[in-house]
């Protein structure tokens, strides 16, 4: 793919093909927009205005033969352009994509079922339509049936399905296909959780298999889990183009900040509920605000909250995450101190510690949450109200020793190793001592 940019026009439709009821319709509003001429409206210029909007731009990526690459970006960024460029279905206004093996697109599930047929003929239809011989389709049928759980319902028609039954059989067709290239545009969402997870794991059979996989999703857990390069496109133009966890970490690091406090001035913007009032969320080390953390040393986060009302028993809360989007792990207040204890009114500090060699290497994510027991509520929660960069020792000192790859994990706790010599090697026999 080289150069592949995509124009369209917005605000005015072309006239194509004008037909008698245009033409009528034309006669009738023409009236009307010289009335709006002579009183100074702009009514027809701005019926004629035309505006210029580029999906994509200037868009170079090589993908290799077996690659599995993400493709990841805010809503309108251009990857379903891209994937429909590459699919045909659209062409370039300038560049070229050059694709080749044989291509098979999952862009939009469930396109080609009938709601008058049944399942069983919908199969055969939808796997037609995705290039799927009958031979093919023969052979995969109990598989597919079987993948999509509807057994039972196969010979009903479709719009008597649930939309769940009617997307998981979508779904089982198409991932059923055998091309040498995928791809795949936002289809995981499909069914309850259980399914979703067979889902993934179908796609990451299919990565296993060889074939290039082009993967486009908002769900970054499964992004990260499918392929090991991804690219961010934003407004059309890709911007980062690596590793997984790098370019996903950069992505969400754009969009939530990394920012290691955060405070609330306003009390009128302030998260807060009947009984507490959140103040602030920092992050230290060594007793100062820091965005960027040695892994080695122990981490502080607290939390500034003002109460508002007494008697309550409070739990005050943080939740982290990594820079995939999977969660850490969480934690709640367990000082002693207070441990069933109703707080009077007043202003406090609450702080977890974090201790060194636990944190794996990357971007943690930290939401606070606040809740009374006595009697139970909910107070608030900020969703990633702070963020620290965690960063790894070279030194070997730390759990990465002398090995200097990526460390793959939630945490990466520092672990006690010991190792025995069971069968000591004899010493070689000296050549003076060999028998002739």
């Amino acid at each position: 793919m080289e150069g592949v940019s995509k124009q369209y026009l917005i605000g005015r439709v072309r006239d194509t093909h004008r037909t008698l009821r245009d033409v009528i319709a034309s006669a009738v509003v023409a009236p009307i927009r010289r009335t709006v001429r002579l009183i100074g409206g702009n009514l027809s210029a701005a019926a004629d205005l035309s505006k210029v909007f580029w999906a994509l731009r200037d868009v170079s990526l090589e993908i290799k033969r077996g690659e599995v690459v993400g493709l990841i970006g805010a809503n309108g960024a251009g990857k379903s352009t891209l994937l429909k460029i590459l699919s045909r279905i659209t062409e370039p206004s300038s560049g070229f994509a050059e694709v080749r093996g044989r291509l098979g697109s999952l862009l939009e599930v469930g396109t080609g079922f009938h709601p008058e047929l049944t399942g069983h003929e919908n199969l055969y239809l939808n796997g037609a339509i995705l290039g799927m011989r009958r031979a093919e389709i023969n052979r995969k049928y109990d598989e597919i049936v079987a993948f999509a759980e509807v057994e039972e319902f196969i010979n009903t028609p479709v719009k008597h399905y649930s939309s769940g039954m009617y997307l998981r059989l979508a779904f089982a067709v198409a991932a059923h296909l055998e091309p040498e290239i995928l791809l795949v545009d936002e289809v995981l969402a499909v069914g309850d959780m259980r399914f979703q997870r067979k889902c993934l794991n179908r796609m990451q059979e299919v990565g296993q298999e060889g074939r290039t996989v082009l993967f486009v999703s908002h769900n970054l857990q499964a992004v990260s889990r499918l392929c090991e390069r991804v690219v961010l496109l934003e407004e059309g133009r890709v911007v980062h183009d690596g590793p997984a966890h790098q370019v996903i970490g950069e992505y969400l690091n754009a969009r939530r900040g990394t920012t290691a406090v955060r405070e609330w001035a306003d009390v009128e913007t302030a998260p807060a509920g009947d009984v507490a009032r959140l103040c602030a969320v920092r992050v230290r080390q060594d007793g100062c605000v820091s965005d960027s953390v040695d892994i080695r040393r122990p981490v502080s986060v607290e939390m500034e909250y003002e109460v508002l009302k007494p008697g309550a028993v409070l739990l005050p809360n943080f939740e982290f995450s990594n820079d995939e989007g999977v969660q850490a792990f969480s934690s709640h207040d367990l000082d002693p101190e207070w441990c069933r204890r109703p707080r009077p009114v007043g202003r406090y500090v609450s702080t977890v510690w974090i201790p060194g060699n636990l944190l794996s290497e990357g971007t943690m994510f930290v939401g606070a949450g606040f809740e009374t027991l006595q009697p139970p509520a909910f107070q608030f929660y900020e969703a990633d109200a702070v963020a620290f960069h965690v960063i790894d020792s070279l030194d070997g000192d730390s759990a990465r020793g002398d090995y200097g790859g990526r460390i793959t994990g939630i945490v990466r706790p520092r672990l006690t190793w010991t190792t025995h010599c069971l069968s000591p090697a004899q010493p070689s026999a000296s050549p003076s001592s060999v028998d002739a």
